[in-house]
């Protein structure tokens, strides 16, 4: 008698774990795809978030923005608010921090805009970038670096939207060219690819934004 209850017991111990296991068996199985399908989404997003490309716009834009990342090493190109390409970059030879002197190797970190074209270079072609900036002026001003007169003039420059000198202690001559990417090799410029400055160099004007971030 004792065995047979023993022997029931089992079994119904047997049917409630196997009733419970297919009860739970669907739902643990959608949430492991679900956390699968947040996972790839998330570095389906990052992947794209740093993926290299250029899509050529049906017509020209009417205004043009430059972003560039220093840390990721890419640079966005927007046509019209709408993001058209994006580039990778190689920038200073000390590549942390925001440029502060002439020599210091670094790539400046602020707002600017295209202030010289040229393609008198050895580096394909030449975008000049409007450093130094008003508050590179106000720095360099506080830290005794230039003096008030000079400070004016670099504040006049950028009020105008006009090439601020780069003949100061400040530094100058920063720009975008081309060169490769390979690694960190400018005194301070912006490197791309001599593809890539061509294609820039076809839909920044004079006065096109460039913001620089870290």
């Amino acid at each position: 008698m004792y065995r047979k209850g023993l022997k029931f017991l089992l079994v119904f111990l047997t049917l409630t774990l196997l009733a419970l296991t297919i009860k739970f068996i669907p739902k643990i199985t959608s949430l492991s795809l679900h956390n699968f399908n947040l996972d790839t989404s998330k570095s389906t997003s990052k992947e794209n978030n740093n993926k290299i490309f250029f899509t050529q716009p049906s017509a020209a834009p009417s205004s043009t923005l430059l972003k560039v990342y220093k840390r990721n090493r890419t640079m966005e190109l927007y046509g019209d608010n709408k993001l058209i390409g994006r580039f990778k970059i190689s920038s200073g030879r000390s590549p942390k921090g925001t440029k502060r002197i002439e020599g210091d190797c670094k790539t400046p970190e602020g707002k600017y805009y295209i202030c010289s074209k040229t393609q008198n270079t050895k580096y394909t072609l030449f975008m000049g970038i409007s450093y130094p900036n008003i508050n590179d002026a106000y720095n360099g001003l506080n830290n005794k670096i230039i003096d008030k007169k000079t400070y004016d003039t670099i504040k006049k420059s950028n009020s105008n939207r006009t090439l601020p000198p780069w003949n100061t202690p400040l530094g100058g001559a920063v720009g975008i060219h081309g060169g490769g990417t390979k690694y960190d090799w400018t005194y301070g410029c912006v490197a791309v690819s001599d593809s890539d400055i061509k294609t820039l160099w076809k839909y920044c004007t004079y006065k096109t934004p460039v913001e620089i971030y870290k």
